[in-house]
């Protein structure tokens, strides 16, 4: 069991045709850290879709020749996916595209509808054909489903909405016009800006904005659609305010880039305020804080600058390597730990160590950092974890879908610090959220307990294709028979 990221959407449409594949590529480059499986573009030229998908990076997906295939056009959709619904391969790989009676769709999404089973078991019943196993083909599903009965693909979103439960950040495609839409409870964050030519940019992040030369505008409100087209932007504001906001808090603890804004929040900031907040619930006599790369890197600056204890950079991190918490099992994280971080023995040796990391989740990778930091000579090594213990599963987004393996269910904290070697261990009180971003509008359920939205009765991240097997035994067993 491991943390992962969600995933990545981004959107452009222009007034006149243009080179909006790589303006999309370097918006995805710029959103790579929220998912690293997969990845696709899909190019409008005059309503006509062109698309790429794949597993792999942005730079391993697109090269320079497949790029160069890609038409002129007035608007693209891009995604880069870790799945939380759904196996990793080609079929589920995003954005989603849909041929039907009123026309054409592409569709990307960053969430997990917490009703995706019951909604998929209605729609199959009703006679629907699936292609994947992601939850995202059941959105395109209900928003076609919709489409053929109202006058716009706007109000067919706006009608799916009102079914759809859980979190999703959506950018949709059709032959004239660029849609973007937000949950009622805003889980994932979705923001808009445009360029100096008047191209308009929708992303998971302001960060991606900035990557293509975008001004950022504001926040997509949650529950609010976006149809942007060539008379310009139109806001719809009929599902908003209808739920309480529950912005996921871990996106500023560990999923978003530091120079994000998101909901008028910086990142940077967030964590900054973190480590402080550590620093007051967990002080410890030491000569050096230093933080575990990448977002362990700012609240260490934050307990840093709050206690006095000097800050100092004592692991470095191999950045050709990606999050270890993207390894395919076990063994792999155990070797990709010792290849991504190595420590600075200048920085540690003899000293008295608070080391900052955003989370513990087994346990076992906070063990082998601690014992680097050990063999390097550190004396003392005092851990600090910038947000709660997990004790939930996620349903909206993040990839902690059982307990079984979350160390925090099974183990005290003083037994936690035992099992990875450290002096002493201290986490981010669950109560002291809110001092991250100066309110209490998000989501902590995976470290309380406290869910927006109904439980899924199924919560298995391959329940589709286990469906989908079960299925298949069962027909043959009757062709047996």
């Amino acid at each position: 069991m491991s943390i992962r990221e969600e995933c990545g959407v981004f959107g452009v449409i222009a007034t006149e045709p243009a080179d909006v594949a790589s303006m999309a590529y370097y918006g995805l480059y710029a959103l790579q850290h929220r998912g690293q499986e997969s990845c696709g573009i899909v190019v409008s030229e005059d309503g006509v879709f062109s698309s790429h998908k794949d597993l792999g990076l942005v730079n391993e997906v697109f090269t320079k020749d497949i790029l160069n295939r890609f038409p002129k056009g007035s608007m693209a959709v891009g995604h880069v996916r870790y799945g939380t619904t759904g196996g990793t391969n080609r079929i589920n790989c995003q954005p989603i595209e849909v041929n039907h009676q009123k026309g054409t769709m592409a569709l990307a999404h960053n969430g997990n509808l917490s009703n995706a089973a019951d909604l998929r078991n209605e729609l199959e019943l009703n006679g629907a054909i699936f292609h994947t196993t992601s939850d995202t083909e059941t959105i395109a599903y209900i928003v076609t489903r919709e489409r053929l009965k109202t006058n716009s693909i706007e109000d067919a979103l706006s009608n799916a909405m009102k079914v759809l439960d859980g979190a999703y950040s959506l950018v949709l495609m059709s032959p004239r016009k660029l849609i973007c839409a937000r949950d009622p409870y805003g889980f994932r964050p979705l923001c808009y800006g445009k360029t100096a030519d008047g191209i308009y940019v929708v992303a998971s992040e302001s960060c991606a904005l900035q990557a293509v030369g975008a001004e950022f505008i504001r926040d997509v409100e949650p529950g609010e659609i976006l149809v942007f087209s060539q008379n310009g932007v139109v806001s719809r504001l009929e599902h908003c305010n209808t739920k309480e906001k529950k912005l996921c808090i871990f996106e500023y603890i560990y999923f978003a880039r530091p120079d994000s804004i998101i909901d008028g929040v910086s990142v940077h900031g967030a964590r900054i305020r973190a480590g402080e907040i550590l620093a007051k619930a967990h002080p410890v006599d030491a000569d050096v804080v230093i933080g575990v790369p990448d977002s362990g890197l700012d609240a260490a600056l934050g307990y840093s600058r709050a206690t006095g204890i000097p800050y100092g950079i004592g692991l470095i991190k191999n950045k050709y390597i990606g999050r270890t918490f993207i390894s395919p099992g076990q063994d792999a994280r155990l070797d990709k730990v010792r290849i991504k971080l190595s420590a600075v023995e200048e920085s540690v040796k003899g000293k008295r160590v608070v080391m900052i990391d955003d989370s513990i989740v087994r346990g076992t990778t906070s063990g082998r950092i601690v014992k680097l930091l050990r063999e390097a000579g550190a004396k003392e090594i005092h851990v600090r974890i910038s947000a709660p213990p997990f004790l939930h599963p996620c349903y909206y987004g993040t990839d902690i879908d059982s307990e079984e393996h979350l160390i925090a269910c099974h183990h005290t904290v003083e037994e936690i610090r035992e099992m990875i070697g450290a002096d002493s261990l201290g986490y981010l009180p669950v109560e002291e959220l809110g001092g991250l971003i100066g309110n209490e509008d998000y989501c902590s359920a995976c470290f309380s307990g406290k869910y927006p939205t109904a439980i899924p009765t199924d919560t298995r991240k391959n329940r589709f294709e286990q469906k989908l097997s079960e299925t298949q035994k069962r027909n043959e067993e009757e062709r047996g028979n």
